[in-house]
This record gives structure tokens, C-alpha cells and sequence, in this order.
């Protein structure tokens, strides 16, 4: 008999990760491989009942794509809200020559304050700790709203803010400004024990004022105001 099979067979952990998400794939696994199924970066995530005199907030700017993209679509006016200042310079830049967007070189978050924001790569996120930080500005959701905003209806919010999203849909619920938003897209993050209950109360408390149009857990959602 061949010596070679009766050794143990070693991999790699990358490759141990690679089988043992391909064959064993967790329920977030298998939300993403579904929302890639269904195109969801393409069918989902823009299709609104938008125009030009939409208003539009973007809470985790990072590179402005999804911004160009919706603008394309709509020509809607959007506000882009980024923390990191080097990403928030090139938005910025990016979109210089257009008036109907705008960009802000903070974060929306439930209070007035500062943060660490850890960052990783291209990415960043306020929970996973390491040596690489900034320290970045946040503004009070419902302040920023009552200052700039105070009468509007928003058509739609994005919110990618790494963790954030468990302060700042709070912070709209419990002061009902969350009646403001015809459309609710929004990241869950798996970011600790806590996560998964965090993420249930608010859908629970979402469920009294909008309703879901897709959900793909710790991907992408969507309420719509009923």
C-alpha cells in the first residue's frame, strides 16, 4: 500500500477556511452566496423610486461608488457622510464639480463626540482593535437632521458604518425621527456575542413603523415606511 495514504492529509488554514465555507457555510455564508444569486449589488440595492428631487444619505461614504452609481441612476441630491479623512478628501474630490453632492468629513452616530476608528487595510471599523487608528468626529444623528434637514422627508438612507448602525438606528427610533426615512438600507455587522439580539431589537422595533422589501442577514436590508 502506497506509505502516502496512510499519512494524515494536512492543508492550510486558508485552505481549511476555503472547504470548510464551500461545505459547511454558516447562515451568513449562505445569505451572501444567496444575495449573489440574486444579484443584489445590482437588482437591489438601487432600485427606488427616485428623481432628481430625491434626498438621499450616505453613511459610510469610504470611495463614493455607491453614491455615483445611485446619482447616475437619479440625479437625486445625496449627502455623503464619511469619518476617515483620507477617504473622505478623495469624495470629495471626486465630486468636486457636483452640487447636488454633498460630503462630510464626519460621522453620524448618537451623540456629539469623537471616536477611534481602527482601520484595516481598505476598510475600516470602530470595533476591532489594533495600533492603526484615527481619531474621527461624530455628529448627533437627530441634531444634524433638525440642522439641516428639519423639514425634509429623506427618500433614502445607506448605512455601512462598521457597528455604528446599533447607535444610530437607536438614536432615530426611540426619538421617532426614524418616520423621516422612506427607505431604510442598512449593513448589520456580526461584530460581537451581542450582535445577533442587537440586530433582532431594532428589526423588532423597525417592524412598528416600516417593512422589509429584502433581508439577507449581516448583508444587506431594506425597510420601506409603511
Amino acid at each position: 500500500m502506497n506509505s502516502f495514504l496512510l499519512k494524515p492529509l494536512r492543508i492550510g488554514k486558508r485552505v481549511a477556511a476555503k472547504l470548510k465555507e464551500k461545505y459547511f457555510p454558516n447562515e451568513h455564508q449562505k445569505a451572501l452566496r444567496k444575495w449573489w444569486q440574486d444579484g443584489g449589488d445590482y437588482a437591489l440595492r438601487f432600485n427606488y423610486n427616485l428623481d432628481e428631487n430625491s434626498i438621499v444619505l450616505d453613511l459610510g461614504g469610504y470611495e463614493g461608488q455607491w453614491a455615483s452609481d445611485l446619482y447616475s441612476r437619479y440625479r437625486s441630491k445625496i449627502h455623503i457622510f464619511e469619518p476617515v479623512p483620507e477617504f473622505s478628501k478623495k469624495i470629495a474630490e471626486r465630486f468636486k464639480a457636483n452640487p447636488d453632492i454633498k460630503v462630510y468629513s464626519f460621522g453620524l452616530s448618537d451623540s456629539d463626540g469623537e471616536m477611534k476608528i481602527y482601520l484595516q487595510g481598505v476598510s475600516s471599523t470602530f470595533y476591532a482593535k489594533s495600533n492603526n487608528y484615527e481619531i474621527v468626529r461624530t455628529v448627533d444623528i437627530n441634531n444634524w437632521l433638525e440642522n439641516t434637514l428639519s423639514d425634509k422627508v429623506i427618500d433614502l438612507i445607506k448605512i455601512n458604518i462598521e457597528g455604528g448602525e446599533y447607535h444610530v438606528l437607536p438614536r432615530l427610533i426611540n426619538s421617532g425621527k426614524i418616520k423621516k426615512f422612506k427607505n431604510i438600507q442598512v449593513q448589520f455587522h456580526n461584530i460581537d456575542k451581542n450582535s445577533v439580539d442587537l440586530m433582532k431589537k431594532i428589526q423588532s422595533s423597525l417592524s412598528e413603523t416600516h417593512s422589509p422589501t429584502y433581508q439577507y442577514t449581516f448583508v444587506w436590508e431594506n425597510w420601506v415606511l409603511r
